[in-house]
């Protein structure tokens, strides 16, 4: 079940949280989900990988929309003045029609959160290094940070071969049915001259009690 089940979705309610937290009628359910993903959308246009965002929070309460951005360039996102975390907020606003709350968590360890690790590797696959020199950098400086396990996976044309393949990178333990296990996961598509490459990551960071 571990190797075909989002690691994260699997956890749910154990030692992971929703990335949205509200309530809706039937009738409400689509327009609050096609809000949150425009949110979304206008954060990763607005700022890319550049920011390094690692995960997008919205709660919604009846007169108030709190979106919490954790991200390890907290400087990128508020920009210069607070510029852009207001123009973020009027554009937030925009969409719910109602009071926006824009909070940024500075990430201190950026090689512990899969999702940046990911888009590291797939910058690197971006500007041709070598796909085993780029994991098992990711991987050496995960296990530095305090990460317990690490995985990498790679599949596509990788150094620009015709035919795809998949390759992989494992350092440490990764219990992929362990429940109680804190595992962070994530995949980012690189698009490459040959052809798009897909990373997956997975980083355990200890057991939950």
């Amino acid at each position: 079940m571990g190797q075909k089940v989002n690691p994260i979705s699997m956890r749910l309610q154990i030692n992971h949280d929703w990335s949205s937290k509200w309530f809706a009628n039937k009738n409400d359910y689509a327009k609050f989900l096609s809000q949150d993903l425009a949110v979304r959308n206008i954060i990763d246009k607005k700022f890319g990988s550049r920011a390094a965002i690692n995960r997008v929070d919205i709660n919604r309460t009846p007169n108030l929309v709190t979106v919490t951005i954790s991200t390890a360039k907290a400087g990128v996102v508020i920009g210069k003045g607070g510029v852009g975390a207001n123009e973020l907020k009027n554009e937030t606003e925009k969409i719910y029609a109602t009071s926006v709350k824009i909070n940024i968590e500075e990430l201190k360890k950026p090689d512990l959160y899969a999702k940046l690790l990911a888009q590291n590797i797939a910058y690197q696959l971006e500007k041709r290094i070598n796909f085993r020199r780029a994991i098992k950098s990711a991987s050496s400086n995960a296990m530095k940070a305090g990460a317990q396990g690490v995985r990498i996976e790679v599949s596509g044309p990788l150094n620009g071969a015709e035919m795809s393949r998949r390759e992989k990178e494992v350092a440490g333990s990764v219990p992929l049915h362990t429940l109680r296990a804190n595992i962070d996961f994530a995949k980012v598509d690189a698009h490459t001259i040959a052809g798009l490459i897909g990373i997956k990551v997975w980083i355990y960071k200890g057991e939950v009690a």
